[in-house]
């Protein structure tokens, strides 16, 4: 084909590159592909087969190939090549023409590359995408920020390559800037959380409850055919069950226990604690994360503290079924403080989410997906403006009813010396949360005994300062 027939084009065809661009092309799309290693554009041709795809070699060739106005996606590592292929790519390219960041981006780097692309006339987009390389093939979550009009340019595209859950497409406007960057970025500090959930109720299982593999395996198909149904929670039961070849144990059991990360929850720990939005859960799993990686140290204080007894008592089946409630609660949680933290952003950042929108793409393709999104769409489609998940009336019943369930767990689990800190985390903000009075007005009178920084009176205009003692 000559020039100026390709209606998309994309930079890097590893993994996730290719699957998109090879998902485009299998919605009739005609895409071209570009990448330094020339084994990877081999590798495209051969998995397209198709005459609607070619992979070029040549970043000249490939920006001449593309329709105008041009749209061009990168995948690529985020950080300084991002910025590389965005030098080496401006001088081709026209005023009007639009580049993606489909990487996980910090939403600070795209707000700095939008506002420097702008100037020379050329539209930025930060995308976040969710979903791996399945979700690329198949049908991704796809979160998409910046100029509104330039996204119309692609909207067709990717509408019809993105998961669709109730024949809705699950991409959409996020909203002007970075915000689709910054709204993935809290969705990979929800994913944390339940990660980090779904792995306490592991440890619950195998070391208080002594249950065996199989049965571990079972315990988790069945919650997936339930209200806790989700792709974790489905991954979660398959990984119970895989074996290599050969082998008479889980591949599990061979993995070592230190969890690595790509600082996703750590930037949304942050930009929480900058907005003062509390994500106490979110912020445990980044820490358990980073404790983890102290595997000698925790080897050498296990031996030296030998008291945890391990076992939890009473009956099997009835604690499996308050770990089901409170893992429930915890997931519930996890969502809130996730949707409270967009919420607030939004205002801080003036990026007007639409969060039912948000939770109505998250429902299909993306990770966090799962059946208990469809409540999260209803309560903001119910209430645009609701401030907190946790003041939805439907949200309410549900929580209140598993309360019980996480206290017992709790209890159960500390009592045998077994580390839930996300359970912990969770139940602790929500008895926070909902504590009309909390006991921060004795920090206050701490704060101003020690450094004179003034404190509030209930029913009192005005700050005033009190000399606690005398000299």
């Amino acid at each position: 084909m000559k020039g100026d027939n390709y209606v998309f084009g994309m930079i890097g065809l590893g993994t996730m590159g290719r699957n998109l661009l090879l998902n485009m092309a299998d919605h009739g799309f005609k895409v071209a592909g570009h990448d330094k290693d020339a084994k990877k554009i081999e590798q495209l041709g051969k998995e397209s087969g198709q005459a609607n795809v070619k992979g070029f070699g040549s970043v000249n060739e490939f920006v001449d190939s593309l329709r105008k106005p041009r749209a061009i996606m990168m995948l690529v590592p985020a950080g300084k090549i991002v910025d590389s292929v965005i030098e080496e790519l401006t001088p081709l390219l026209d005023k009007g023409d639009l580049i993606i960041d489909g990487g996980n981006s910090h939403f600070t780097d795209t707000n700095r590359r939008v506002e420097a692309l702008s100037e020379k006339g050329l539209h930025f987009f930060g995308m976040g995408i969710s979903g791996g390389e399945e979700g690329a093939r198949k049908g991704p979550s796809m979160m998409p920020g910046g100029d509104r009009e330039a996204y119309n340019v692609v909207r067709p595209i990717f509408e019809s390559v993105a998961a669709k859950v109730n024949g809705d497409p699950c991409v959409t406007y996020i909203g002007p800037g970075a915000s689709g960057h910054f709204v993935k970025m809290v969705h990979n500090g929800i994913e944390y959380g339940i990660m980090q959930l779904i792995a306490e109720t592991y440890e619950v299982m195998k070391k208080g409850l002594g249950l065996p593999d199989e049965k571990i395996q079972t315990v988790f198909n069945d919650w997936n055919a339930g209200r806790l149904q989700s792709f974790l929670i489905e991954i979660t039961k398959d990984i119970f069950s895989f074996k290599e070849p050969g082998s008479d144990h889980l591949l599990l059991n061979d993995i070592k226990d230190e969890a690595r990360a790509k600082g996703t929850g750590k930037w949304t720990s942050q930009v929480a604690m900058d907005l003062q939005t509390p994500l106490s859960l979110i912020d445990t799993a980044v820490s358990m994360r980073d404790l983890s990686k102290y595997k000698s140290l925790r080897v050498k204080a296990s031996a030296l503290y030998k008291d945890k007894s391990r076992t939890i008592s009473g009956s099997r089946e009835e604690f499996i079924a308050s770990l089901e409630a409170a893992l429930y609660f915890s997931t519930i949680i996890a969502y809130a403080q996730g949707m409270h933290l967009l919420s607030q952003a939004s205002q801080e950042y003036t990026y007007d989410l639409k969060i039912d929108r948000i939770a109505q793409i998250w429902r299909g393709g993306c990770i966090i997906r799962s059946a208990f999104l469809e409540d999260i769409y209803q309560a903001f489609k119910n209430d645009a403006a609701l401030p907190h998940l946790l003041l939805d009336k439907n949200v309410q019943q549900k929580v209140s009813s598993l309360l019980p369930a996480i206290r017992s767990v709790l209890s159960g689990a500390i009592s045998a010396g077994i580390a839930l800190p996300a359970y912990a985390s969770a139940l602790s903000y929500f008895d926070s949360f909902t504590s009309e009075r909390m006991p921060s007005n004795l920090i206050q009178a701490q704060r101003d005994y020690f450094g004179a920084h003034t404190y509030e009176l209930i029913g009192k205009e005005g700050v005033f300062h009190t000399q606690w003692f005398t000299k």
